[in-house]
Formats: C-alpha cells, sequence, structure tokens
C-alpha cells in the first residue's frame, strides 16, 4: 500500500492512495496539469486511477475534478449533499452524470481491493466526510478540516498504520493576523479547522506502537508554517497524557506545492 500528498494545504489539497492493483485521489484541489505531474512524479499516470474520494465541495479540494472526470473519465465518490453542491460549481463545467457515485457516512465500499470508510466531520460544507482506507492489514486515513474532534472520529482513527491529519494554523497567528474578524471566527469555530495544538491533543487519542508514519496537512499559508507546526504537535505529543514521546514516531509535514516522498507499507 502506498500513500502520498500531492499537493495539501489551505491554497490545495490531493492525496494519492494505492495497492498493487488500485489507485485513488482524495481529493483533486489543484490543476488537472498539476495532479497528472505529481503522479507522474511518483511513477503513476491518471489514466491508472480508479476511482476520486471527494471529502466536500469547497475549492482547495475539487478545483482540478472538472478537468479530471472529463479527461479520464474517473469515477467520483461523494456524499449525496456534496455532489449536489458540486453540481451548482459553474467553475469546474460539465461533469457527466454516470461518473458520480453516491456514498455515506459510516457506509464502507470497496474499489477493487481497497476498502474505505467513510466518516463525518465538522466543517462548513454541506456534507462532509473523511476517509479511512484499508489494503489488506494494512489502513491509512485522510482527515483534515475538522472545527473540532470527538469520541466519534477518534474512534474512526484507531489502529492506523498512517495518518495525514489538518494542522491548520497557529491559534495566536490567526488571532494578530490580518483576516477579518469573521473569517477568524469561522476557523476557530467548530465547523471551522483544526489548529497544531488540537491536531497534536488528537494525536495523542490514536497513538499506539505501529504507527508507522504522521503527516501534518491542510497548513494555513497566512497562519502558520512548517517548523511551528511540526513543533507544536510534538510538544503536545511528548508532554501529553500518553506513554509516548514525538521522537517515537516519523512526523513529517506535507508540503503545499510539492509532491512529498511516497511511504510503502
Amino acid at each position: 500500500m502506498d500513500f502520498c500528498s500531492i499537493a495539501s494545504g489551505s491554497s490545495g489539497n490531493c492525496i494519492y492512495v494505492g495497492s498493487d492493483h488500485t489507485a485513488v485521489l482524495v481529493d483533486t484541489g489543484i490543476s488537472g496539469k498539476k495532479i497528472a505531474e505529481g503522479m507522474k512524479a511518483i511513477g503513476r499516470k491518471p489514466e491508472e486511477l480508479n476511482g476520486i474520494l471527494i471529502t466536500h465541495e469547497h475549492s482547495d479540494h475539487i478545483k482540478g475534478l472538472g478537468v479530471m472526470a472529463r479527461k479520464y473519465g474517473i469515477p467520483i465518490y461523494t456524499t449525496p449533499g456534496t455532489r449536489e453542491a458540486i453540481c451548482k460549481c459553474g467553475s469546474l463545467g460539465v461533469i457527466e452524470e454516470g461518473l458520480f457515485h453516491e456514498i455515506h457516512a459510516d457506509e464502507g465500499f470497496a474499489i477493487q481491493d481497497l476498502e474505505i470508510m467513510p466518516f463525518r466531520i465538522s466543517h462548513d460544507a454541506a456534507q462532509p466526510v473523511a476517509y479511512r482506507i484499508k489494503n489488506g492489514d494494512k489502513s491509512v486515513a485522510v482527515a483534515t478540516d475538522m472545527g473540532c474532534y470527538s469520541d466519534y472520529i477518534i474512534d474512526h482513527l484507531q489502529g492506523l498504520d498512517g495518518i495525514l491529519l489538518e494542522s491548520n494554523h497557529d491559534i495566536n497567528m490567526l488571532q494578530v493576523g490580518s483576516y477579518p474578524y469573521p473569517l477568524k471566527q469561522r476557523i476557530l469555530g467548530k465547523r471551522g479547522h483544526l489548529s497544531n495544538e488540537n491536531a497534536g491533543r488528537l494525536l495523542c487519542e490514536i497513538l499506539h506502537d505501529d504507527l508507522k508514519f504522521i503527516m501534518l496537512g491542510h497548513l494555513s499559508k497566512e497562519n502558520n508554517y512548517e517548523a511551528l507546526a511540526y513543533a507544536t504537535v510534538c510538544a503536545e505529543i511528548t508532554m501529553g497524557d500518553n506513554p509516548f514521546k514525538a521522537e517515537d514516531f516519523p512526523i513529517q509535514v506535507a508540503k503545499r506545492d510539492q509532491v512529498t516522498m511516497p511511504i510503502a507499507l
């Protein structure tokens, strides 16, 4: 099972997950050209994709969806609410209706040898979900765009081999930054985004001896930076109420506009 961030940040998100026989993307929030270039960089082709899993309809998660769907005819998996919102998004152009496949939170489905479990997240979108993806005895999750987390979220993130988790903003940077007050309140709210501190606290709830990688993603361009996200999350883990220290795990920060080194499980 292979995992790779093609892009992750407030300006665009696209994550590759694949097995020996199956390849999917979680979100297509960058241009179709950049997606194709990113896949080429890891030795794969867009023509090989068996599906696109969409978390929600915000532009930084669907920007390249129209191009990818029309050019390669890739099946698109979304909740009903997300599909409706996507179809109202004029900037994507027309997407063939037959490409959409309806999914529901807490109802698992399979794309060839990948077992996929969507689960609800708290975000200001129509019907957003995160994804847990399993191949054989290996499982990974992509969990971003969460204003808060709950026991429900924690349960869905137990026993993973790897995770890309949102570490969107530094609270102080956001509070003193240039964003208008309503936008600050939206980001800080329960349907906004996870701060660095809360990302670390959530990780404390799901750490275990066999967790093989942690990737921090969806960093804000204006209200965060890589070294700060990394240091804050590491501090929360090391000082948190858990038996681990940050150095017990490989932790990296996904790049905004660069492909990360693929991780093989």
